[in-house]
């Protein structure tokens, strides 16, 4: 074989690694601005989102109405809900990263949860019909997984200003804010750790299906 013949193969192979690049290079830059990928890698969550789901996270969805009261977030729960360090070492890490990025595994550090308590909230539970209260008024919460009580764990909380009181929906398979009540925050998370909103569960294909904003879950305006 002549060199004719090798440099167009050359040439070829080329301009498909700078492909792939730049597909990687504009992939990254989108996720990293505007929407992400994220495996939903635990029950915590349903009934709305199963074990292996992937879903779209808008990083924009809060930017033009701020975070309230029933939201959906996923969030770096480095600091409150996890630790700052892994403990696993740089190579773990980057290959756990690398996987996470590409929504074939969980992550350890970044969590989905719901909204229960804003800046200025007073959260308790339960009261004496054992329901969930915020300022006083019963919360209504529709989303709670079929036959889980609003919690089992008693609390009493006032959410302090920057910081959010978050709880999964399948109250009794679901590690959040409640456990952490005598750790450093208490259990609330900073609300520059929210990441984004779900917006979209893209797989399993049987599941694909848009997650509109929920109606906020504002007791003052629930009639109770």
């Amino acid at each position: 074989m002549d060199t004719t013949e090798r440099q167009p193969r050359k040439q070829g192979w080329r301009f498909v690694v700078l492909a792939l690049v730049l597909a990687v290079a504009i992939s990254g830059l989108v996720r990293s601005l505007w929407i992400d990928v994220y495996y939903i890698p635990s029950e915590s969550m349903e009934p709305l989102l199963e074990t292996g789901d992937r879903i779209l996270v808008s990083r924009t969805a809060f930017s033009s109405a701020p975070i309230a009261r029933g939201d959906v977030v996923v969030f770096d729960g480095r600091g409150s809900f996890a630790p700052l360090s892994s403990g696993k070492g740089p190579l773990v890490d980057a290959v756990d990263a690398a996987g996470q990025w590409f929504g074939l595994t969980g992550s350890d550090t970044t969590y989905v949860k719901r909204v229960i308590g804003v800046p200025g909230d007073h959260v308790q539970c339960c009261d004496a019909s054992g329901a969930l209260t915020v300022n006083g008024q019963v919360l209504a919460e529709p989303y709670v997984y079929p036959g889980d009580e609003p919690s089992k764990q008693k609390f009493d909380v006032v959410v302090p200003a920057g910081r959010l009181w978050l709880m999964g929906d399948h109250r009794s398979r679901s590690a959040d804010s409640r456990g952490l009540l005598g750790a450093p925050g208490g259990g609330m998370v900073p609300m520059d750790r929210v990441i984004g909103r779900p917006v979209q569960i893209i797989w399993p294909l049987d599941r694909f299906a848009e997650m509109p904003r929920p109606a906020q879950a504002d007791p003052s305006k629930n009639g109770q």
